[in-house]
């Protein structure tokens, strides 16, 4: 059986150049597994590959849905499991990469997602964040759903809006409607290649706080105005990214240049620490340090074993 190569860890460690180096070794196909990158017009603050890093390979899940759309975990599951399948039915390596964590388990672990909703009780939390904010959005859940406010920090208010609403919906907890999936490793087909991608703390800082500056001296505050600009409301779910919402606070006057990108970049970091954390519990996961080994080694090594399935 054809290989299914995924590649984790924290941002600004490197998985996009070496997802992109596997596919053109073992002529493969790349399904993104970010949360931003699936939007049209989020380029800079989504850290999206561009055409030259691409490298001309084929990307799925990329750059294909208007910012104002909504996208789930459910939904990701669904299509990107049928991007594997065609990719396999076409003879090529589909190679999944990406940090959002829970999109990576919907595909190796059999994770059941409430497709249904309500947009009036979304709404509801939506404005009582807005409103009160992310600190009280959090106690919310922590009366009805401690389990879940304990795993969930305060700034994931996507996810915590996500647990009121299916807490509403189903009269229990979140966490119980998820069950403890979330904790158990069940033992992976032996043609998943499971690979994860770290380097010393200090290093990821330091590469996030170039980063954040290099997003910013390339456009991303006018990448947000163009957005906005366009008629797009700054409560639309990926302008509450990472990057965006800091572009738009200083656009709105609530903060001074260097003070977003210090929070900017503060913010980034706790991003990837949670990142690792979350990656860290899966036992299944190969670990490669990127600043110990060169990358071409990494590379030879994945190859290697994918030879030997």
């Amino acid at each position: 059986m054809k290989p299914l190569i995924i590649i984790v860890g924290p941002t600004a460690v490197g998985k996009t150049a070496l997802g992109v180096a596997l596919a053109r070794t073992l002529q493969g196909e790349i399904i993104s597994g970010d949360s931003v990158q699936v939007y049209k017009k989020l380029d800079i603050g989504s850290a999206k590959p561009s055409l030259e890093e691409q490298g001309g390979i084929r990307h799925h899940l990329l750059d294909f849905l208007d910012p104002a759309e909504p996208f789930s975990v459910a939904q990701f599951q669904n299509l990107a499991q049928k991007a594997i399948q065609d990719i396999q039915s076409r003879g090529k390596i589909p190679i999944v990469v990406g940090g959002t964590g829970l999109y990576i388990r919907s595909l190796i672990d059999p994770f059941d997602f409430v497709e249904t909703g309500s947009e009036t009780i979304r709404q509801y939390w939506t404005d009582f964040y807005q409103k009160h904010g992310k600190e009280a959005l959090h106690t919310e859940l922590a009366k009805i759903d401690p389990v879940s406010a304990k795993r969930l920090h305060p700034n994931d208010t996507v996810r915590i809006v996500r647990a009121l609403e299916v807490c509403q919906l189903t009269g229990k907890p979140y966490s119980q409607v998820r069950g403890k999936k979330d904790t158990q490793y069940p033992k992976l087909p032996p043609n998943i290649l499971y690979l994860g991608l770290n380097a010393p703390r200090e290093i990821i800082y330091e590469r996030i706080n170039k980063r954040c500056e290099i997003m910013v001296e390339e456009g991303l505050i006018e990448e947000a105005l163009n957005i906005i600009r366009e008629g797009y409301s700054p409560k639309i779910k990926p302008l509450q990214s990472i990057g965006y919402r800091h572009a738009l606070l200083y656009l709105f006057g609530k903060v001074t240049l260097p003070e977003m990108m210090r929070i900017f970049q503060r913010d980034t970091r706790h991003f990837a620490k949670r990142q690792l954390t979350w990656f860290r519990r899966d036992p299944r996961i190969t670990w490669y340090n990127t600043y110990e080994e060169e990358m071409k080694n990494i590379l030879e090594s994945i190859i290697d074993t994918c030879s030997r399935l």
